[in-house]
């Protein structure tokens, strides 16, 4: 059997999404016990004990989710269809929220008060591949401090373009979303582990700094591994946190059973209006608190990182032992019930 590097992997001659590859243990683990194994890093200045920051959608992240996930070390970008944004017009004290996106349109007033408590800003577009997105970055860091994550991309072409206009971070990932209807819809989009190599060596082979997020297509904590260790420095995540507590919306009986909806950022639920549409709807089974799916995603973390003989994330992602699964290697390794 091949054992495949990164570079082998951006070099394979079809597009690979995480349910295309596994991570290779090949050296005797250091490591006791899963504990020993460090999730921290520090993510545009901001100290996390987990690298998962939560998608600004309208169904998954508001004041509550926000505000829960930074009490867990992680970071929950506002979505800026929440109402808690009129809070920060007021000068209203949003408590330990860390992040909130906004649109392209956004007034200079919102951005002066977001800079004013140092928020992390997101820039919500689909595509950041936009003269807008880019004049919109260029605008913020000319007359603020502030750090910006700017978003999607599916390919690194335009990665020195984007941080020349000033963004921090960038999204990544075109299409690979559960509710994201992309793909379908505009022939547009990259399998996920594609996408994350071709950013991330195009970081490397211009010596950019900006940092990656992978986002989309992580269904399992097991995924959140892959991501780390193709390279990404936080993980973005929608699916997997929605249904819970904290995220926006009402728990809804049906027979028998708790549910909460879920929706695109580009669902008719969230245009509310007959236009393109590139988003669906569904409700997925209510989980209780967030609290519970962050500690699953930490365990399953570490203990990948045990098995992979890594201390901590710094080492994950310096991983460079991977395996290509056939369909049926794929298949064989999903619970038989």
């Amino acid at each position: 059997m091949k054992v495949y590097s990164k570079i082998e992997l951006n070099n394979y001659h079809q597009s690979l999404t995480y349910d295309d590859i596994s991570l290779i243990p090949i050296e005797i683990s250091r490591i006791r016990s899963r504990n020993e194994a460090l999730t921290s890093c520090d993510f545009l200045g901001v100290k996390l004990s987990l690298p998962v920051i939560s998608s600004p959608m309208d169904t998954v992240t508001g004041i509550e989710m926000a505000k829960e996930l930074t009490n867990l070390g992680c970071i929950g970008i506002l979505n800026r269809f929440d109402s808690s944004l009129d809070f920060i017009l007021k000068d209203e004290n949003l408590g330990e929220i860390r992040s909130v996106s906004v649109a392209l349109n956004c007034s200079e007033e919102l951005i002066e008060k977001l800079a004013a408590k140092n928020y992390l800003i997101c820039i919500d577009t689909a595509n950041a591949n936009n003269k807008e997105v880019l004049k919109k970055t260029e605008d913020i860091k000319k007359k603020y401090s502030v750090n910006i994550i700017v978003g999607n991309i599916a390919h690194g072409a335009s990665l020195q373009q984007l941080e020349d206009s000033g963004a921090d971070a960038v999204r990544v990932g075109i299409g690979s979303g559960s509710v994201c209807t992309t793909s379908i819809q505009t022939g547009i989009g990259i399998g996920q582990v594609s996408s994350l190599l071709d950013v991330l060596f195009a970081r490397g082979e211009k010596k950019l700094k900006i940092k990656i997020i992978a986002d989309g297509g992580i269904k399992s904590a097991g995924d959140v591994a892959k991501a780390m260790a193709l390279g990404a420095d936080a993980v973005m995540l929608g699916r997997m946190l929605s249904g819970t507590r904290e995220t926006p919306g009402e728990v809804i009986k049906y027979n028998g059973q708790l549910w909460k909806k879920y929706r695109g950022s580009a669902s008719f639920g969230v245009k509310m209006r007959n236009e393109f549409i590139e988003g669906e709807e569904t409700m997925v089974a209510y989980k209780g608190s967030v609290k519970n799916t962050i500690d699953s995603i930490s365990d399953g973390l570490k203990s990948s990182m045990s098995y992979m003989n890594c201390f901590n994330l710094d080492e994950l992602r310096n991983t460079e032992t991977f395996a290509i699964l056939s369909n049926s290697s794929y298949l064989e390794r999903l619970p038989k019930m």
